[in-house]
């Protein structure tokens, strides 16, 4: 490897994209919980957790600021680094820069197969960047309009998916109603009738488990860790196959683009004025917030009913794009600030350290919820689980910086640009020595 070809310094780093970076981690957080914590209850609160109550409040604060925002920050900070990665070259030659990218990639798709298989988190997202940045590295060179106007065209096919899926869906129940009502009558049902019952009831089965399903798979989620292993197997690999193609792909290949064109415009960096920022946050809220108002208020008042869940998905995209470019630019304009720097610190840290906090997030959470720990899988309430992001938040803001105070960097991020660069990367900080009096 030519002495030129070297992982990004921690001085050349850019602090307000490592800032991002934290809070997007942090948010992670805030929206997988229900995933490791209940059942069945990250789409659906009435299937377990709780309805009422704080119960209720928080999941409609998470709805309405944060549901997609915080997957939609991390794309399009990786598609930012795409272009801070691919912008070197080694004697005006950039094949070998290429060559460790998808190399880089290569190891972050191992990387998401370990992560979901083995430390059991189904909704890891590395495998989905690691296949969807192969996809977006053909983009990095168009300008960034066009870039916007590629990740808009991902976007409504997305939309166009969603509204088929809830007009099918709702097909399907009606068909099922009317063939219910016909046989509650007492009149016989022809084989099709019969047949249209029998799949939306299969289908209410699948989306809102029964009591029986639900202690099976709390029981399920008690029990060892190779037996967690198995019992997981079968959606893990639903999840990174059918799941990534048909919900992943267009969102997170369109945010990368966003972000990558994010980059290019210098709104990444803090560079844009305070007005800029401003009127950014203003547009993205004034359009955000009354998009995922009126979708979470769909969905309550239809009983959280699959029907109204799915209607809500048709105005997804536009409501928490529109949130994401939003709190873009409330935290530019919390990085301009430049107060409080410790808190600025502390997230730029979590953030350079991401990768580790990550798996650590998956780690804890894992030990907390499943039965070879403190086996607390679907017996919180809904509320009760942010008692526990609350103190990762506040364990990973004290260690990280702690950690780079000697280290160069993360542990897993240190494994992982030394399998890129397929040499030992320097761990340690070196010791600067005294100066002579």
């Amino acid at each position: 490897m030519p002495a030129s070809i070297i992982p990004t310094p921690a001085g050349n780093r850019i602090k307000a994209l490592d800032i991002i970076r934290g809070v997007a981690l942090c948010g992670i957080l805030l929206m997988n919980i229900p995933g490791f914590g209940l059942f069945h209850a990250y789409d659906d609160i009435s299937n377990d957790g709780g309805t009422t109550g704080w119960n209720l409040k928080v999941w409609w604060i998470n709805t309405m600021l944060f549901e997609g925002t915080m997957r939609g920050l991390f794309s399009m900070l990786f598609g930012a680094g795409i272009l801070v990665f691919t912008s070197r070259t080694v004697n005006g030659n950039s094949t070998m820069v290429t060559d460790l990218f998808f190399r880089r990639l290569l190891w972050m798709v191992l990387f998401g197969i370990i992560h979901c298989y083995l430390l059991l988190w189904n909704g890891e997202i590395l495998y989905a960047y690691g296949i969807v940045g192969m996809f977006a590295f053909s983009f990095r060179h168009l300008q960034p309009k066009k870039q916007i106007l590629a990740a808009v065209i991902f976007l409504t096919l997305s939309t166009v998916w969603n509204t088929y899926d809830y007009y099918q869906h709702k097909h399907m129940y009606e068909k099922a109603t009317a063939s219910t009502i016909k046989k509650n009558n007492g009149d016989s049902l022809t084989k099709e009738e019969n047949k249209a019952i029998e799949k939306w009831e299969g289908f209410v089965e699948e989306r809102k488990p029964g009591a029986e399903k639900k202690a099976e798979e709390i029981s399920a989620m008690h029990k060892s860790y190779w037996s967690i292993v198995l019992h997981k197997a079968g959606e893990n690999q639903f999840m990174q196959t059918v799941f990534l193609y048909r919900y992943n792909f267009f969102d997170i290949l369109a945010m990368m683009l966003m972000g990558m064109a994010f980059f290019k415009l210098r709104i990444f960096r803090a560079e844009r004025s305070k007005r800029f920022y401003l009127l950014m946050a203003l547009l993205g809220y004034g359009i955000g917030l009354p998009v995922n108002y009126l979708e979470t208020h769909t969905i309550q008042s239809g009983t959280f009913s699959i029907l109204a869940i799915d209607k809500s998905y048709i105005t997804y995209d536009l409501g928490r794009v529109a949130n994401t470019c939003g709190h873009i630019a409330l935290i530019m304009l919390f990085i301009q600030s430049g107060w409080p720097r410790f808190l600025q610190n502390a997230l730029a840290a979590v953030g350079q350290m991401a990768f580790t906090n990550y798996i650590m997030q998956t780690l804890i959470c894992n030990f907390i919820f499943l039965g070879y720990g403190l086996s607390l899988y679907g017996k919180l309430q809904r509320y009760e689980l942010y008692y526990i992001v609350a103190g990762i938040w506040i364990l990973q803001l004290i260690i990280s910086p702690l950690w780079l105070k000697y280290f160069q960097y993360g542990p897993l991020e240190w494994l992982w640009r030394s399998l890129t660069y397929w040499a030992k990367q320097p761990f340690k900080k070196q010791v600067q020595p005294k100066e002579a009096a």
